[in-house]
């Protein structure tokens, strides 16, 4: 494969809003795309059914959590393409509201997958991304609404345009610990795993993108949070989940070149 050709990837993509993205960048993305999932047959079913619609992406395996998975990435990456041009941090999990599983397993687990797995991932990714490249990280409006039921100290740190990256860490290890203790609410913490994990994942955004124009300013990446809305599929038990019609065009304008 020849390094000139570009090509896009997508995390978490074998279903739901990873598969919608994948799907339309096929259709409008000038390069290769490639679908990843943690479940090599799943994934796999996901390129075939894309197939039957006429479009032509590829598969690797991913699984976010697992570093050795995430390098094997890498350097296919390297190998069949020199890097990377649009990355859709997209592979998340998220625990039903009449999920049994103990209030601390689901804040560790959950926090597990979409803050340290999305950071791994940018850490041996974002060194790849070429020269006008596009990172995006898919966050939540229930990371906002997470971040307004926060006490005002935690409020205070999040929004510091000098948050470091060991610091947001730090804070997103003290969230699981506080569960594990029984004690979240009372350190000030939001009664939502998944929405304080978003919260971690646009701050995080924030810290890369920083860091992006202090050391590769005159690359002109761009690395964006967004919150793509709701891509309809079973099983759906929002009441207010509407069908996204061609969905996740905020997700697409932000991997186009400027």
């Amino acid at each position: 494969m020849s390094s000139n050709t570009r090509v896009a990837l997508v995390t978490g993509a074998n279903k739901g809003i990873g598969f919608a993205i994948v799907r339309d960048l096929c259709r409008q993305f000038a390069g290769d795309v490639v679908l990843t999932a943690r479940d090599v047959a799943r994934g796999q079913a996901a390129v075939k059914q894309l197939q039957a619609e006429g479009l032509s992406p590829r598969f690797h395996q991913l699984d976010i959590i697992d570093l050795q998975s995430i390098r094997a990435l890498c350097d296919f990456l390297r190998k069949e393409y020199g890097g990377l041009d649009v990355l859709v941090n997209n592979a998340a999990i998220a625990f039903q509201l009449d999920n049994p599983t103990p209030f601390h397993i689901q804040a560790e687990l959950t926090m597990k997958t979409n803050f340290m797995g999305t950071r791994n991932v940018c850490t041996e990714l974002l060194p790849l991304i070429k020269p006008q490249g596009r990172v995006v990280n898919v966050s939540s409006t229930e990371g906002v609404r997470a971040l307004n039921e926060c006490s005002p100290e935690l409020q205070q740190k999040f929004k510091s345009e000098t948050i470091t990256e060991e610091e947001l860490v730090g804070l997103m290890n003290k969230f699981v610990e506080d569960t594990k203790n029984g004690v979240h609410r009372k350190e000030g913490w939001s009664d939502s795993t998944y929405g304080v994990t978003k919260i971690g994942v646009s701050v995080l955004s924030r810290i890369y993108a920083r860091k992006l124009r202090e050391q590769r300013a005159g690359d002109k990446i761009l690395l964006n949070a967004c919150c793509p809305g709701w891509e309809q599929r079973p099983p759906c038990t929002w009441p207010f989940c509407p069908q996204m019609q061609r969905g996740l065009m905020v997700s697409l304008l932000l991997t186009k070149k400027l």
